[in-house]
């Protein structure tokens, strides 16, 4: 394929040099008549491992050149990756004034182009930079529409410095988000034969992915950080600790825990949580992250408190109300706790939940729901039918499949608030809304 580059600097000429060892035809576009020269004279502008070799074969064999025109960039190509740079500001926002110029410049050469061109942002931007900053000044620059004169994409890079190119070549995945054919054609031809998955979604999740890809490499590092500081303080070798609990990788180094949804509780992640930061205190040792886990938990239950509570409506039904789905355990449920929020608001409450039912009967926790929470077992219904029939608002708590019938049953006027994902709901009749999705 013909693609320019635009951006010289790290991400840029990685992409160049090893999209041209891909066989590609690639002419890289940058401001800085020095980072151009440098190319064109078969070296790279950046340091890192095997660039400077991949540039030299590739300028040699014609495959890789420079430019510093726009025009001619374009007109040369059928696809330009955008790879300029993004920095912060003093806010800690991002300066995408890079993003929108040259934008508006190859919008300027795409108005004397005759043939379609797509436009692929690969630097890391957030949600809405394609939508509302990329394709208006192309629009407005070239005076031609976007999906007629040319196509846009959102296409992430995932390489770290220092191995920048192995990355490149085996990436763990390639996320391309466009809603034109055209240019997600070429992008899987551009990138066709690359190991890893081939993700095909829209443009924004796939502007947030690299986001979410480090904010949860940056929270790797620091728990690692605050555990090895607390097992410093315990006389405790943290590598030899982390070594075991690396050998979990059902639940530790794994998907588990990590699906958006509500907050956790039960008798062992709010307890283990506030133990290991107490003994964190008594030894002196900060750790602002662990610290953090409960408040940051608290306040999920607040903002599920403000949903429902933001519906206008009364009468509040919940199908499980239990920590889990498949138990009767209500200590320090998030359920339990919204339910008994809602009650001081003034709320109507029924409650269905075939688990805790069979708990007020027999079980350990016949006590504990007898005794301590009579005022909310008093609201549980025998079943789901009785719950919809109360209810303005239901709010499913877990994928239970008899909760799944809800959506059966459920009357045009009436709200689904799913916290849970249940998988069938395109069917529902009423109002649907996820508490985060």
């Amino acid at each position: 394929m013909k693609v320019s580059v635009f951006g010289l600097g790290y991400v840029g000429t990685v992409c160049a040099a090893c999209l041209a060892d891909r066989g590609h035809e690639v002419i890289g576009c940058d401001v800085s008549e020095a980072k151009v020269d440098l190319i064109n004279a078969g070296k790279s502008p950046i340091i890192e491992k095997d660039i400077g070799e991949l540039v030299a074969a590739h300028v040699a064999s014609g495959r890789l050149r420079a430019t510093v025109s726009t025009e001619e960039a374009v007109m040369n190509s059928d696809l330009s990756l955008l790879c300029v740079g993004t920095p912060s500001r003093a806010n800690g926002s991002l300066d995408l004034s890079a993003v929108q110029a040259v934008s508006r410049q190859i919008g300027a050469s795409l108005a004397g182009k005759n043939s379609y061109h797509s436009v692929v942002i690969r630097s890391t931007v957030l949600p809405g930079t394609l939508s509302d900053i990329v394709v208006p000044s192309l629009e407005e620059t070239s005076a031609k529409k976007l999906g007629e004169a040319f196509g846009a994409a959102s296409n992430p890079e995932f390489m770290r410095e220092g191995s920048a190119v192995a990355d490149f070549n085996t990436p763990a995945k390639t996320v391309i988000g466009t809603d034109d054919e055209t240019t997600r054609a070429r992008l899987l031809e551009l990138y066709s034969g690359l190991p890893g998955q081939m993700i095909l979604t829209e443009p924004r999740l796939a502007e947030l992915v690299k986001y979410t890809d480090n904010t949860w490499h940056a929270l790797k590092v620091a728990f690692g950080n605050e555990i090895g500081n607390i097992c410093k303080a315990a006389g405790v070798d943290s590598h030899d600790l982390m070594r075991v609990f690396f050998a979990d990788t059902k639940l530790n180094v794994s998907n588990a825990y990590l699906l958006p949804g509500f907050a956790f509780g039960g008798s062992c992640l709010p307890k283990d949580v506030r133990a290991i930061n107490a003994f964190a205190v008594q030894n002196d040792v900060e750790a602002p992250l662990l610290k953090s886990l409960m408040p940051s938990n608290k306040q999920q239950i607040e903002r599920a408190l403000e949903r429902v509570l933001g519906f206008g409506k009364r009468n509040i039904g919940f199908l499980g109300f239990s920590f889990k789905a498949g138990t009767d355990d209500l200590r320090e449920s998030p359920y339990l706790e919204l339910i008994e929020r809602l009650i001081g608001k003034g709320c109507d409450i029924r409650i269905f939940d075939q688990n805790v039912s069979l708990a007020k009967l027999v079980g350990a926790n016949k006590a504990y729901l007898m005794n301590a929470i009579p005022h909310v077992t008093q609201l549980m219904v025998p079943s789901i039918e009785d719950v919809v029939k109360h209810s303005d608002v239901i709010v499913a708590t877990s994928r239970s499949p008899e909760y799944e019938a809800v959506v059966e049953h459920m009357r045009p006027d009436q709200v689904l608030f799913d916290m849970a994902r249940l998988p069938n709901t395109d069917r529902i009749a009423g109002i649907y809304d996820g508490i985060n999705w």
